[in-house]
């Protein structure tokens, strides 16, 4: 028994979905005359390209053509449709791509048709010919002999070379929209008695990504595992895809602020046996539907979604500020990268999580950027995000409530965010802060220890400039204004330790050179 795709592969050209643009001009021709020597498919896979170079060949051998409907009955259409036409040679350019297989096409191209008007030549992935096969089909193409019609497929149209695409008309195949692909599966089952409804066709077409093949032959599947009964749940098991509804509650958690709700979620689908690598990438893709009706201002029809999401994804473009949007798809990223290299998904996804719903717990340079598109965003809208400190209505000055901090996060946050900071403004400071490291914290006031060999260096800290520098850099990490102090650890002081070995003056002047960006005057 054929495969499904197969078996309802379009024979004629009202049967092509998806594909207008190129059936109306390729039947305009037809009815014209105007046929071309040499014709180039280019698309992504199971979009219907060798199924067209099929109809075409139907179309010009015909017993009723050259027409633009051929009978599908006539000896030349069914053997064409069978494969068995002698006068139709369909070549895999991925395993017959040298240039002794173009020697063999030389020969036999000066044989006229067997039976019909012309000798065609179909070669699937076109661009794996190697340039010399490439090279010896040009003078061909350029002057074939009348009966005589190459049409070249390919899924990578930037490798074929320049050379032969200037000889051959060339027709674009775009990915199918999600309503397209819907009927074709929503036709076969109904060809085939397979009872599925219209959700779990949506989540098989959704999945196949624009390829009518990968549709066709996931549904076939199905209706072998499910004797022809299928559901959304049999759908989501084959295919580990991740359920509407879920993403969508994800990210309400996200938009309530939730962090114990998300990991619990999250907890919840591993738990079921979810592929949290697949729920990585499916949630990639909701957010990046999310940014288009964030900046559309309407769901696009291009988006392949249903008719009942698209009031939940207005609904929800609204509520999650595109801040957010934009910091989590930077965290998943890293997610991504995680498992290109064979590692697991789940710690990335929960510090995802946990960063884009507690941005005040994350000292990193990219969450300060994040909350402050947050502060933007609630003054222009008038509303204050909750992770801004809010005045009280009687105060007329600076609100009295600041961030919370610790020491431990200052820490952690010194040589990864603060330094860098400080180091946008002058090198030479970032170079003296380099050996130092925060010690205490109490109240506003911070201390910054330096170790016993430094002093020189605790000295240039202390050095207004340099200490407003710092101070400036914590307040873009932390959003707190810290009074500093400098000191040198236990046992320092001004004098230098007995056992150390007094600093030489080439030391010295290279010290001044890296710190203070120094050069040496040579004296008159």
């Amino acid at each position: 028994m054929a495969a499904l795709y197969r078996k309802y592969r379009p024979q004629d050209f009202d049967e092509v979905v998806g594909q207008e643009g190129v059936v109306r001009t390729l039947t305009n021709a037809i009815s014209h005359g105007q046929i071309r020597q040499a014709y180039l498919f280019a698309g992504p896979r199971g979009t219907g390209k060798t199924s067209l170079a099929r109809i075409l060949a139907k179309a010009l051998n015909c017993e009723q053509g050259p027409t633009p409907k051929p009978d599908k009955t006539c000896h030349a259409c069914r053997a064409i449709a069978e494969g068995t036409s002698l006068d139709v040679v369909e070549m895999d350019a991925a395993s017959q791509r040298g240039i002794d297989d173009v020697r063999e096409i030389r020969e036999r191209v000066v044989l006229q048709p067997v039976e019909g008007r012309y000798k065609v030549y179909i070669l699937d992935e076109a661009h794996q010919l190697t340039d010399a096969a490439f090279n010896a089909l040009l003078k061909l193409i350029e002057e074939p002999p009348p009966h005589l019609v190459f049409i070249f497929c390919t899924t990578d149209l930037s490798k074929m070379l320049p050379t032969v695409r200037s000889r051959c008309q060339t027709f674009s195949f775009s990915r199918p929209r999600l309503a397209d692909l819907v009927r074709k599966l929503r036709r076969l089952a109904e060809g085939e008695g397979i009872e599925v409804p219209d959700a779990a066709l949506s989540l098989v077409a959704r999945s196949a990504r624009g390829s009518y093949r990968d549709a066709e032959s996931t549904l076939d599947q199905l209706a072998a595992a499910t004797e022809k009964q299928v559901s959304v749940q049999a759908v989501l098991q084959l295919l580990g895809a991740v359920e509407e509804e879920a993403l969508f509650r994800l990210c309400d958690l996200i938009v309530d602020r939730d962090t114990a709700g998300a990991l619990t979620f999250v907890e919840e689908l591993s738990e079921q046996g979810q592929d949290l690598g697949r729920l990585v990438t499916d949630l990639l893709e909701h957010l990046r539907h999310l940014l288009l009706v964030q900046h559309l201002g309407e769901v696009p029809e291009s988006l392949p979604v249903t008719e009942e999401t698209r009031d939940r994804l207005r609904e929800q473009a609204n509520q999650l500020p595109e801040a957010t949007v934009l910091r989590l798809c930077d965290l998943l990223a890293v997610a991504v990268e995680d498992q290109r290299q064979g590692g697991d998904p789940r710690l990335p996804l929960e510090l995802a999580l946990v960063k884009v719903t507690r941005p005040a717990a994350d000292l990193s340079r990219e969450s300060v950027a994040h909350r402050l598109e947050l502060l933007e965003r609630g003054v222009h809208s008038g509303h204050v995000p909750e992770t801004v400190p809010r005045p009280r209505p009687e105060e007329t000055g600076p609100p009295e409530e600041t961030p919370s901090l610790e020491l431990e996060q200052l820490q952690e946050a010194w040589q990864r965010t603060i330094l860098p900071a400080v180091e946008e403004k002058s090198i030479p400071t970032a170079s003296v802060l380099r050996e130092a490291h925060p010690k205490g914290l109490a109240g506003d006031r911070l201390t910054v220890e330096f170790p016993q060999a430094a002093s020189f260096h605790r000295q240039l800290a202390e050095e207004p400039k340099n200490a407003t520098l710092l101070a400036e850099a914590l307040y873009e990490v932390t959003g707190r204004h810290l009074e500093l102090a400098f000191e040198v650890g236990e046992n320092g002081g001004e004098s230098e330790p007995e056992l150390e070995e007094p600093v030489s003056e080439e030391e010295i002047i290279e010290l001044m050179r890296g710190t203070l960006d120094a050069r040496e005057v040579e004296p008159e």
